[in-house]
């Protein structure tokens, strides 16, 4: 009862409000929003808290909704409640520090103080330590087919409060709403819940255990594994034991078809790729091709030329792709890349505001202004040629020259990594 009662108490559920204020997100089958949860909680905190401590607290289905992936599939979310996110979140806030000191120094995904750049760190230790084959296991719909008994039967190691205990149980089988239609949750942790990180890291601390017995060199963020041997001979062996593992003993289907034996350069780990530096003589980071294909795609969306939205607002956008991107890839070595990203976005702006000065006119005029001589406004203006010739002319280029472009507020991706650049 205590542990539930640390869980329930005012400073841990207000933190907990607060957490889920600041994250916002949609609404769960309820419709009760974000905004209105203070209201909410000021007025059935009270009773909230005796039905939980009574087990006459029933979580509501979360609202199923899916979103594309990479590969053309659909990752299926499930958004619970605003009050069964508060609720989630409390027990999360309790339980995390306590299992903290469970987990595994090489697991990365969803832990304070841990990141997918240190998960990459890592990987690069490995490879230049002569560890260059590499075991990548893929584990099939993993938050879909999660086995509640054998999850429950390793919370029940280190949890005895059995009202806690009961409570984690009801989310797992709170079962989820798709199209208006209730459907059971017999497997699996949805992702979209608070609860559900955790939980996959307590599952799948199983599976580092299992490999730290084994003494093997492994990196593990949320349920993508790399594991590191120096042969191929080894990497086989590894493959097949541990797989048989990760079905028998924690219940998880392995995806055969994707999981295989890789080489550095054949690798895709949290959208970076590896190669080898001949000069440095090690082995080092990039951001993977798919990955700079979905920048270059995202920032094509954000530069259509038939989006009627104000410059300014685009920009805005662009900074914050951008921006995003470059922080995230920063320790990876992708100046060539940059260039040619800034290169193929400033063509595709100096089009659109080419496209806004829409009458010839109006386009001579404004070349005429950016210092272009009349006759060769007048050329570049009825050439009939299209667009990406438009673009790509140095009329335009001098009219719309970089500095110009910088100084109207066009984002450089190259001079954002320039600045965060951290070496490694």
């Amino acid at each position: 009862m205590e542990l539930l009662e640390t869980i329930l108490s005012n400073q841990n559920m207000n933190e907990a409000y607060l957490r889920v204020y600041k994250n916002k997100g949609a609404s769960g089958v309820d419709g009760v929003t974000v905004d209105e949860l203070k209201q909410y909680l000021k007025e059935n905190k009270d009773e909230l808290r005796q039905r939980i401590r009574t087990r006459k607290y029933q979580p509501q289905a979360a609202l199923r909704v899916e979103i594309p992936k990479e590969n053309g599939k659909m990752r299926k979310l499930g958004i619970p409640t605003v009050v069964d996110r508060v609720v989630q979140q409390a027990i999360h806030q309790i339980l995390s520090p306590i299992f903290e000191k469970q987990f595994s120094e090489f697991s990365y995904g969803f832990r304070p103080k841990r990141s997918c750049e240190m998960a990459i760190v890592k990987s690069l230790e490995f490879l230049n330590a002569g560890y260059e084959w590499i075991v990548d296991i893929d584990l099939e719909r993993f938050f879909d087919t999660v086995h509640h008994d054998k999850l429950m039967r390793i919370i029940s190691n280190t949890i005895s409060d059995g009202d806690v205990f009961s409570l984690i149980r009801k989310y797992l089988v709170s079962g989820v709403m798709v199209n208006g239609k209730y459907e059971e949750t017999s497997v699996g942790t949805p992702q979209g819940g608070n609860l559900s990180p955790l939980l996959s890291n307590i599952m799948l601390n199983e599976l580092d255990k299992e490999l730290e017995s084994r003494e093997l060199q492994f990196v593990r963020y949320a349920d993508d594994a790399l594991i590191f041997v120096k042969s191929e001979k080894a990497a086989s062996r590894v493959m097949k034991s541990i797989v048989r593992f990760i079905e028998k003993n924690l219940g998880l289907i392995v995806n055969t078809e994707k999981s295989k034996i890789s080489r550095p350069e054949d690798l895709k780990f949290l959208g970076f790729g590896y190669y080898y530096n001949s000069k440095d003589e090690r082995y080092q980071t990039k951001p993977h091709p798919i990955s700079v294909q979905k920048l270059q795609r995202k920032l094509r969306q954000l530069t259509k030329r038939n989006w009627s939205v104000p410059l300014d607002y685009r920009i805005l956008k662009l900074k914050q792709v951008i921006f995003g991107w470059v922080n995230y890839f920063r320790i990876t070595n992708m100046k060539g890349v940059m260039k040619q990203v800034d290169k193929k976005l400033r063509s595709r702006i100096r089009v659109i505001i080419w496209k806004q000065w829409k009458i010839p006119k109006k386009q001579i005029k404004s070349l005429v202004q950016l210092g272009i001589p009349e006759e060769e406004a007048k050329g570049l203006t009825y050439c009939r040629k299209g667009y990406r010739y438009i673009g790509l002319s140095k009329v335009v280029q001098r009219a719309m020259s970089n500095q110009r472009l910088k100084k109207r507020g066009v984002p450089s991706s190259l001079e954002r990594y320039l600045k965060v650049r951290t070496a490694i």
